[in-house]
């Protein structure tokens, strides 16, 4: 029956949302205990945690229940797959207002269990928490085995290395700009009568899909680094460049048709990774460039503003060139 947070209390609203939630292939104690217990064959596991908060990450009025538990899921798995790892486990804490409808925590556990089914097959939420707060928030930690392979780190890339992309790059920022300039009312508000209206062209900000399998093939592969670009490609591969100590070149051509939105979007949480000279790039990635002797971003050869893109204290800067 519906009802309330405050209404229905902490065990019902579990007991509403447990039976919604995907179950974890690796998972040898789940939800219901203080704490899970989760297999690692390898020996090793990576773990990463995100936060997603009402206003600066998402708007009630543009996202629906279910596009918030897939992204929460997509964002944590796609750093997962960044280390060449197979995401086997989620635990998620949510706070929202008391008065709350308890569709809002059922619609978030099936975001979660569609999108671990399309993007990751036996990855599972084995626990979390529940809480109060005025704003709701989303936390997530994810868990992943490297299936006795090294961890693909950021600081691995050489000189030569080819540069390649796994998924969209820009398409997420796009769509967040058609949000707010088109889905919001006179007086800047979001609106979900149009958020819903241009649904087929901001699914790619409210509901990504990156390519989760890309990373365990990645590295299988031969990668030798790589990361998840979810604060837009020129921030995310000067991170990469920096630790690597390399500069890496991009083909203005391999940008797509438009250069600027390519390097200063983010959110697609697309796959960036360098590989050997010559080798051959394992199925879903395309080349964007070289890395060369130096420090910093280039793109054809001219040095590229690099702090363009999503910054959470600085906000959104998209002026990439």
């Amino acid at each position: 029956m519906p009802g309330t947070l405050a209404s229905l209390g902490e065990a019902a609203a579990l007991s509403r949302i447990f039976p919604r939630l995907p179950s974890a292939t690796a998972q040898l104690l789940g939800p219901g205990d203080d704490a899970a217990v989760i297999a690692a064959p390898d020996g090793r596991y990576v773990v990463t945690t995100d936060m997603m908060i009402h206003g600066p990450d998402f708007r009630l009025a543009w996202s629906t229940p279910h596009d918030l538990g897939w992204k929460a899921a997509a964002s944590n798995l796609a750093d997962v797959a960044a280390m060449g790892a197979v995401p086997t486990a989620l635990v998620v804490a949510i706070a929202a207002p008391s008065d709350s409808a308890i569709e809002l925590l059922e619609g978030i556990a099936d975001g979660l269990r569609e999108a671990c089914e399309a993007m990751a097959p036996g990855c599972g939420v084995v626990g979390g928490d529940l809480s109060v707060s005025p704003t709701l928030t989303i936390a997530v930690t994810a868990f992943g085995d490297l299936q006795g392979r090294a961890p693909v780190l950021r600081s691995g890339a050489s000189v030569g290395d080819t540069v390649a992309v796994s998924g969209p790059l820009g398409e997420a920022a796009a769509a967040l700009r058609i949000l707010f300039e088109q889905a919001v009312d006179g007086s800047g508000a979001p609106d979900a009568r149009l958020a819903a209206a241009l649904r087929h062209l901001t699914a790619a900000q409210l509901a990504p899909t990156p390519p989760i399998a890309a990373g365990p093939l990645a590295a299988a592969a031969g990668a030798t680094a790589m990361l998840d670009l979810s604060d837009g490609l020129a921030i995310d591969s000067a991170r990469l460049a920096q630790a690597s100590g390399v500069t890496i070149d991009f083909d203005s051509a391999s940008l797509g048709s438009d250069p600027v939105l390519a390097l200063a979007g983010g959110e697609d949480h697309s796959l960036l990774a360098t590989f050997p000279p010559g080798a051959a790039l394992p199925p879903g990635f395309r080349r964007l460039g070289t890395c060369l002797a130096g420090a910093g971003i280039t793109v054809d050869g001219v040095p590229c503003q690099c702090d363009s893109g999503w910054d959470p204290y600085r906000g959104w800067n998209g002026a990439a060139g």
